[in-house]
């Protein structure tokens, strides 16, 4: 099978296609004929390298999101999944292939009507903004503010906010045409990636919704409202400064929180509801995805230029 591959870390020019083996479903495991790949932020940082510390090597096969067929089970799986359109999240690897294997514990039976595009485009952001905004305790007529909103995850974010009733929603993008989108989508007032913009905008806010990190992180931390929240769900601007906890010191007085969040630290059979709830919303419209663009497997590189380069609005799509 056709299958990208880390050949080197750093730019999108170290992806390569190989021609790789065909997975085969082992115990509690389903084989996937995959009709869509979600293209995330994680992955650019994996191949940016930035996560070798963590076990990543070269010749990593990328991807943990994809939608499609299943073809074949492992034992002890109920052979009722065969035929069955799924999205399936497949650890950190494996997702850039033409075929994946995935636990039957994470897939998902789509509905009719939600597209493999749609899945992948909602299936892991959806769920990670549900329950950050519950980190974050998010509470009706609260501002929140959404860094880096122009992503699949903040895009699911400035829609969950809205719809919970959230005073105001700020969000920070690159351009006007992109403001203009996400208010189309529940924004309520539009900054620049620096923050600055919308004369009409909160002072401060009460929830940080942060895609970004990297070293402006700090800015944004002052700009939380006393017993203000801030949630980091990425690091595709880079790591924060190591001593960052010193601004939460420095403003002791106003009592303000931080907290980093992963989907991993909700129980499965709790993302597996709020999933399959989405899911439904989104076949009906009530949710909307934003596929930015769908590409062949074979052009990940570009797709992953794309990303680095802040073209994307939603999520790239890849199809083998």
């Amino acid at each position: 099978m056709k299958a990208v591959v880390i050949r080197s870390f750093g730019s999108p020019d170290g992806l390569e296609v190989v021609d790789a083996a065909a997975p085969a479903p082992g115990p509690g495991q389903v084989l996937i004929a995959v009709e869509a790949i979600g293209v995330g932020g994680v992955d650019a940082v994996i191949r940016r390298g930035t996560l070798a510390g963590y076990g990543f090597r070269e010749g990593h096969l990328l991807g943990s999101e994809v939608a499609g067929s299943v073809t074949a089970v492992g034992d002890g799986v109920d052979p009722m999944w065969l035929g069955r359109r799924v999205w399936a999240f497949t650890g950190l690897s494996g997702g850039y292939a033409e075929q994946a294997v995935a636990s039957v514990g994470e897939i998902l039976a789509l509905p009719e009507g939600l597209s493999g595009a749609a899945a992948v485009t909602l299936g892991g952001s959806g769920v990670a903004a549900h329950f950050a905004l519950h980190r974050a305790r998010a509470a009706p007529g609260e501002a929140v503010l959404v860094r880096g909103a122009a992503g699949s995850l903040g895009i699911a974010a400035v829609q969950l906010a809205a719809r919970a009733g959230a005073g105001a929603v700020a969000v920070t993008t690159s351009s006007a045409e992109r403001g203009a989108r996400l208010r189309e989508l529940g924004a309520t007032h539009v900054l620049d990636r620096s923050g600055s913009g919308g004369p009409d905008a909160p002072s401060g806010y009460d929830v940080v919704f942060d895609v970004v990190g990297g070293p402006q992180l700090l800015d944004y931390l002052d700009r939380l409202n006393p017993s203000g929240r801030y949630v980091a769900v990425g690091v595709v601007g880079g790591q924060p400064p190591a001593d960052f906890g010193m601004r939460l010191m420095t403003a002791f007085r106003k009592s303000l929180s931080f907290a980093t969040f992963s989907s991993d630290a909700v129980p499965l059979a709790d993302r597996q509801a709020v999933r399959a709830a989405q899911f439904a919303e989104a076949a009906r419209g009530d949710l909307r995805t934003v596929v930015h663009e769908v590409l062949p497997l074979t052009q990940a590189a570009r797709a992953h230029r794309a990303m680095d380069a802040g073209e994307v609005f939603g999520r790239i799509v890849l199809t083998p």
